[in-house]
């Protein structure tokens, strides 16, 4: 009588453990602070590249004036970020759900994307003045195409049979959205998400070098008028951590909100 055949062992490389995913990150900005502090002492020009030794100084003498734009540019994020989700993911269903609003609505979308937003800014400011809205306006607008496609193409995606399935069972469209396109979608959706949410910081910091008062993009300016690059790459260094600080974020929802699937 013939032995069955022996297990194939599977060929894929061992996963690697768990702690070498957390030191990745520290490691990495190590070794960037690392050559930073090279590329500046070989330099040795203080006015074109500070050292991380005198950022850092200037992050702790100005920490409460950097805490208080960063705060302002935070909400600034967030609400921009929040509008441009919404109208993203509403326009998004509706274009995923009809081939006419397709035609309609892609074309100047995807056209729209050729003009930078600095380009577009100055007529931000003449329609929403030169307060916290134009801010937020850009923010929701830089974010609004990649939330708008994320949204048709993880809808895009479902397989047909399933919809099937949700018609014999006689499903409402709020059934079908809520049990199948909502959870489908939403791995397409979330890394959407985490590219939105730092394009969004972008938008804000374009909209804040308008001559704004407010918020870490006028600190920069400010600090890079008067000649201070210290405090300016220590404005920089926080937009960094900011954007990093939601991305992360971003991500740590994704893995939440999937890791049962």
């Amino acid at each position: 009588m013939a032995l069955p055949p022996a297990p194939i062992e599977s060929a894929r490389a061992p996963a690697p453990p768990r702690g070498a995913d957390w030191l990745a990150l520290p490691l990495g900005l190590v070794a960037l602070v690392a050559l930073w502090a090279v590329v500046a002492r070989r330099i040795d020009v203080p006015y074109l590249l500070p050292t991380p030794a005198d950022v850092f100084a200037s992050l702790v003498t100005n920490a409460d004036r950097i805490a208080w734009h960063a705060r302002y540019t935070l909400a600034e994020v967030l609400a921009g970020f929040g509008i441009g989700f919404a109208l993203a993911a509403t326009g998004g269903y509706a274009v995923a759900h009809s081939r006419l609003l397709e035609r309609l609505i892609l074309p100047p979308v995807v056209a729209s994307q050729a003009v930078p937003i600095v380009a577009v800014a100055p007529l931000l400011v003449y329609w929403f003045g030169a307060g916290m809205a134009v801010k937020v306006a850009a923010a929701a607008l830089i974010v609004f195409f990649p939330m708008l496609v994320s949204t048709v193409v993880g809808l895009r995606q479902i397989d047909p049979a399933f919809r099937e399935l949700m018609l014999i069972l006689s499903a409402s469209r709020w059934q079908t959205a809520l049990h199948l396109e909502i959870p489908a979608a939403l791995p397409v959706l979330l890394g959407g998400l985490r590219v939105g949410v730092t394009l969004s910081v972008i938008g804000a910091v374009v909209g804040e070098f308008l001559g704004s008062d407010r918020g870490l993009g006028s600190l920069v300016a400010v600090a890079n008028g008067s000649f201070n690059d210290d405090l300016m790459f220590a404005a920089l260094v926080t937009l960094v951590a900011l954007a990093m600080g939601l991305y992360g974020l971003a991500a740590l929802a994704e893995r939440v909100l999937l890791a049962n699937r």
